[in-house]
Order: structure tokens, then C-alpha cells, then sequence
């Protein structure tokens, strides 16, 4: 008999018998079952990273004026913020690849919902430590939570980053408590520690009708919720640019160009996550080739709309070339960043929204190299964003030193980089060994509700 761990009322669907119920559990809770060598190696090399970011970390903070040498009194922003700017953007994949999908009823939603809210967690986690990083005195994060002044954007994003990563989190652990049931009834040779902890988590789940209720009405209210938050982050992270005295900054279009982006980016990302945990875990018969022809889709979609708001960000100021745009301007079309920018162009939007158009291109393998292109133009991207904007003020640089109007990180700011998605990587990779990384039941569900996108696609 198929357990609690789903509706009752349903269990008795022709399209998935009790036997095809059981394989999928064994299946999904394999990750927790067991760690290989190889496991255990991506393990530790992870840690390895995120330790060396804390040492450098430790140098920054007691050595600061000597390892972050080119910040300056114009580039006062660095690679923290790109990074910072890259993390919240990653973080609306929650939004797009579980609360929307939800929320529009496409079903091939459910094997990806939390892997992709556990990436949001994890990356909205990260761009607070980002922040943390960038501010060099860790003490003025205190002073700005009893000290700010509801008049500064600073204090916006604090405010939307807290509720966000709340409502994350709750999202995320909500519809897991059916899945503590099911760790805790069928583990076995686990620690006593790890089972009381699912017994714990599990709240007492019995699968009751009323608990169902219950939980999918919690789900639907927090799903509801999470989207405005998720658009909320990103559009004040934009006006933390758009309210600073920069040419580049200096758009009325900036919120819906970086939402935009962060969409697109999300996409990308979950491409990516998709295909790595498919991979490790050997979950192809739940991450299909359906899934991929989906999300390849998808990416031509964001990358159009990223494209629109792209033209709308440069084409206008580019028509004019006045003065406080010309330099910067220049400076990205033809002069040193050009590379970068065209780079970006090029990998980040024009490849993404062409060659998926083509059947071949949305199969697991070329659709998850154009995604890897995608987001690494992505980071890059918001490096863009940052520096150049920083380095043309509207008052021009002049009478200070040459090493002054350019900017180039340090070994201790890139390795702080490099521990942040280490620490991204590491946070998913541990939350696969002790939880389900796809929901047992909202698959099954999906299943014994008979759903044509999931039991019939070829």
C-alpha cells in the first residue's frame, strides 16, 4: 500500500501503481543513502575553497589598505558588489522556476521546485555575505540596522533581503515536512543523530487529509507572497545604483533591466543545477529531456526580454552621446572593456536566445554549455555594471594618480569570490545529503494526478 506520504484519496490512479511508487522513493532518497569517493573529494575541495576565502578574509580585515590597493575614493565598489548584484539575481530562480510554474500550473515544475529554492537560499545568503565583505568594518552592519534611516536605499535592501531570505526559507522547509516523514520511515543505516532530526522536522506528519489541506493552502500563500518579494530585492538592489550620482546609473529603466537579467540568469542557473544533479545522482528518469527542452525555451524567452531592456539601457544614450554618457560609453563600445562588453553581449544574449530555437540545442549537454556561457556572462556583466559606471563620474577624474582611474582586483578579493561560490555549491551539495533534493510527493503527486506533461511526454 502506498504510504501517507501522499493524498489517499489519489492512491488509487491507474497511471502509477504501488510498485512504480516505491522505485521513485528509492530512487530520490539514493542520494542520502549513500556518498562515493568522488563525493566526498568534491566535499572536501569545497570546504578547502571556503577556507581559504575565510583566511583572506582575515588578511582583508587586518590588512585591508594593503590587499584591496585598487579601491579608491571613485572605485569605492569592487568585486563584492558585482558579486552581491550576482547573488541576489541568481536568488530569483526560486521565484521563476517554483513560485511562477506553481502559480501557472505547468506541471514539469515539480522535479525542479526545490532544487531551485534551495539554490535561492543558499545565493541570498551569499550576497548578504557579499555585503559583509564589501563593507570592510563587519560592526557597521549592526549600526546600520539601529542607525539607518528609512530615507536611504541601503536600508530598503536590508529590509527586502531579510524578508526575502525568511520567506525562502519557510518556503523551502514547508513542503519538506512530508518528506521528513519519509526520511525518517525509510533511511536506513543512518546515525541516530540524522534520524532524530527527521523525527524532529517531521512535526509529527501523518498524511492526514486535514495536514494535506493544510499545507498546500501554506504553500500557495507563501508561493503568492514570494514573488513580489523576489521582484521587490532586485529592484531595490537597482535603485541602490539608480539613486547614486553615476552617468551610467542615472535610468529610469534600471529596475526592470536588472529583474530582467536576474531572470534570465536564473534560467541559466537552474540549466546548470539541473544537469550536474542529474548527472551526480543519476536522476534522468525525473530530470528528463523534457525538462531541458522546457527550460531551453525559457532561456529564449528571458533572453529576448534581457535583450529589449539592454537596448533600451544603451541605444537611447548611445543616439545622443552627450557628455556624461560619451566617455563611458566609449569606453565599453570601443575603448579597454570592449572585450568584456562584447563578450557579454555575445555569450550572455545573442547565443542564448538563437540557438536554443534549434530542436538539437535544447538536449541536455549543448543547452548546458550555452547555459554555463550565459552565466558566467552574467557575472561579468554586473562587473560592467559596477566598475566602468564608478570609474566616469560626472565630475572627471583628474589630479590624482594614474592607478587611480583603473581598477583590477586583488588575489585576496578574488579568493574571497571564489569561497562565496564554493560556500553556494557547498550549502547545495550537503542539503542533497541529507534531504531529498526532489520532493517525493510532489512528483508523485503529479503522477497519480495523471498530468499529460509528465506521464505521456516522449
Amino acid at each position: 500500500m502506498i504510504e501517507k506520504d501522499i493524498t489517499s484519496e489519489k492512491t488509487t490512479h491507474e497511471t502509477f501503481t504501488q510498485e512504480e511508487y516505491m522505485v521513485m522513493k528509492r530512487d530520490l532518497l539514493r542520494p542520502i543513502q549513500q556518498i562515493g569517493t568522488w563525493g566526498k573529494v568534491w566535499i572536501a575541495f569545497l570546504v578547502a575553497v571556503c577556507l581559504c576565502g575565510v583566511y583572506a578574509y582575515y588578511i582583508q580585515e587586518t590588512k585591508s589598505k594593503y590587499v584591496t590597493v585598487s579601491l579608491r575614493d571613485y572605485t569605492m565598489w569592487g568585486v563584492y558588489i558585482s558579486n552581491f548584484v550576482f547573488f541576489v539575481a541568481l536568488s530569483l530562480i526560486g521565484v521563476l522556476m517554483s513560485a511562477v510554474l506553481k502559480l501557472t500550473n505547468f506541471q514539469w515544475y515539480r522535479p525542479l521546485s526545490r532544487i531551485a529554492e534551495v539554490i535561492a537560499v543558499a545565493a541570498i545568503m551569499l550576497a548578504g555575505i557579499s555585503i559583509v565583505a564589501a563593507m570592510g568594518r563587519p560592526d557597521r552592519l549592526y549600526y546600520l540596522v539601529t542607525h539607518g534611516r528609512i530615507q536611504s536605499p541601503i536600508v530598503w535592501d536590508i529590509i527586502v533581503i531579510l524578508t526575502y531570505v525568511a520567506t525562502s526559507i519557510v518556503l523551502l522547509f514547508i513542503p519538506m515536512i512530508p518528506s521528513m516523514s519519509t526520511c525518517k520511515n525509510h533511511l536506513t543505516n543512518k546515525p541516530k543523530w540524522q534520524m532524530k532530526m527527521y523525527d524532529i522536522l517531521s512535526f509529527g506528519w501523518e498524511g492526514t487529509a486535514e495536514q494535506w489541506k493544510i499545507l498546500k493552502k501554506s504553500v500557495k500563500i507563501l508561493t503568492v507572497l514570494v514573488i513580489p518579494l523576489g521582484v521587490s530585492i532586485h529592484t531595490v538592489t537597482a535603485w541602490l545604483f539608480a539613486t547614486t550620482l553615476r552617468s551610467e546609473w542615472d535610468s529610469t529603466n534600471f529596475g526592470a533591466y536588472f529583474v530582467s537579467g536576474a531572470f534570465l540568469l536564473g534560467v541559466a542557473g537552474m540549466v546548470v543545477a539541473v544537469f550536474v544533479i542529474r548527472k551526480a545522482y543519476k536522476l534522468e528518469n525525473y530530470l528528463t529531456e523534457m525538462h531541458f527542452d522546457k527550460l531551453g525555451k525559457a532561456l529564449v524567452l528571458m533572453s529576448f526580454i534581457y535583450i529589449y531592456f539592454n537596448i533600451n539601457e544603451y541605444l537611447v544614450p548611445a543616439y545622443k552621446m552627450s557628455g556624461l554618457h560619451e566617455n563611458h560609453l566609449l569606453n565599453l563600445f570601443i575603448g579597454e572593456e570592449a572585450i568584456f562588453y562584447w563578450s557579454v553581449v555575445l555569450f550572455g544574449m545573442l547565443i542564448p536566445a538563437s540557438l536554443p530555437l534549434i530542436p538539437s540545442m535544447r538536449k541536455p549537454l549543448p543547452l548546458t554549455i550555452i547555459a554555463v556561457c550565459v552565466v558566467i556572462a552574467a557575472w561579468f556583466k554586473r562587473y560592467l555594471i559596477v566598475i566602468p559606471g564608478l570609474a566616469h563620474p560626472y565630475l572627471p577624474i583628474q589630479d590624482v594618480p594614474d592607478s587611480w582611474r583603473h581598477y583590477s582586483p586583488s588575489l585576496i578579493e578574488m579568493t574571497i569570490v571564489a569561497a562565496t561560490f564554493a560556500a553556494m555549491m557547498l550549502i547545495v551539495t550537503l542539503f542533497a545529503k541529507f534531504f531529498p533534493i526532489i520532493s517525493v510527493w510532489e512528483v508523485a503527486e503529479g503522477k497519480l494526478e495523471g498530468k499529460d506533461e509528465i506521464i505521456n511526454y516522449k
